[in-house]
């Protein structure tokens, strides 16, 4: 089967649901000795290297078309499972909840890996993520953790969507919580059969039913992969951590060139925070959808993926040209 590539050129259609070849799938270890799955594809002469961080709940088989559009591009690509999901193990007792102490640990491993990356990968460096991963990408370099030549952000989790409760009451929630003992017990209910594709769910992500589907096909082939619902010290952490990042004096001091892809729809994080971050930051940009897309812009549509990763590669070429 073929499709239109973004020139209008007819080229075949990337296959999901297969690790591309020439890609390597490996293992990172962590300063602390925990294991990470990573994937890694590389060029004979590449353009640059992308790091590419995923949402919560993802595993990096979910994003194998995007990072085919970068490397097609020419680009280095480099993604690791964060810890406690994916195929990077678990931090909880049950294998299908999201747990985490701190977000800081996250930053701290994105630290590390970064370092190493960018040592053995030649540049322009450039890192993505996508929701939380977006979040932690942000804050990484809000903390001078991180000082690639450039980042991307698709739907960054600045705020969780309002959901009709303040945060403060909704932190407070999650707090009594993990006092009672529940910290690491799931947040909300998960699905009673998880294998099976549902259109509400699909509705927060993404309108593409075909990309939706794709998750089902790798819970199928490699169950590992699969996490539910987040953990009360999840929550609680998400709101602290997202406080913190939503601070005007660090994010007025950025000084990185940043774009970011945004949908005023989007029904999982709060879509005004986002707009507010991208006024304080000197050097940021905001791709906005509407309607036509929901919170996986790069798991959406054609027309919405191709005009998000055309914004992506004008913008890179703008601030990050091949050195």
């Amino acid at each position: 089967m073929t499709k239109r590539d973004m020139t209008g050129v007819q080229a075949e259609r990337f296959d999901r649901r297969a690790i591309p070849s020439g890609a390597e799938e490996q293992t990172w270890i962590g300063p602390d000795g925990w294991r990470f799955r990573q994937l890694e594809w590389r060029q004979d002469k590449p353009r640059g290297s992308v790091l590419f961080m995923t949402g919560r709940a993802d595993f990096y088989e979910k994003y194998l078309e995007t990072f085919h559009d970068f490397h097609s591009r020419g680009w280095n690509i480099t993604t690791v499972d964060w810890r406690g999901q994916g195929g990077s193990g678990r931090c909880g007792a049950h294998p299908h909840v999201g747990h985490i102490d701190d977000f800081a640990t996250w930053t701290g491993d994105l630290a590390a890996l970064y370092d190493q990356w960018h040592a053995s990968r030649p540049g322009p460096h450039v890192v993505l993520g996508h929701s939380m991963g977006g979040h932690l990408v942000l804050r990484a370099l809000t903390e001078n953790l991180i000082q690639p030549d450039a980042a991307i952000l698709s739907a960054p989790m600045l705020a969780p969507a309002g959901g009709g409760m303040p945060e403060w009451t909704a932190q407070l929630i999650a707090k009594f919580m993990c006092v009672l003992g529940r910290a690491g017990r799931r947040a909300w209910k998960a699905a009673d059969n998880p294998l099976e594709p549902q259109i509400l769910r699909q509705g927060l992500l993404t309108h593409d039913a075909a990309r939706y589907s794709d998750e089902f096909f790798w819970f199928r082939e490699r169950p590992f992969v699969r996490l539910g619902p987040a953990s009360w010290r999840w929550v609680e952490r998400a709101y602290s951590s997202t406080r913190k990042l939503r601070n005007r004096r660090k994010l007025s001091r950025m000084d990185i060139p940043i774009l970011i892809l945004a949908t005023s729809t989007d029904e999982l994080v709060d879509h005004p925070t986002i707009e507010r971050a991208v006024g304080l930051m000197p050097k940021a940009e905001l791709k906005l959808f509407g309607p036509e897309s929901a919170h996986e812009i790069f798991r959406e549509v054609d027309d919405v993926r191709d005009s998000a990763l055309n914004a992506c590669f004008s913008f890179l070429d703008r601030v990050a040209p091949p050195q």
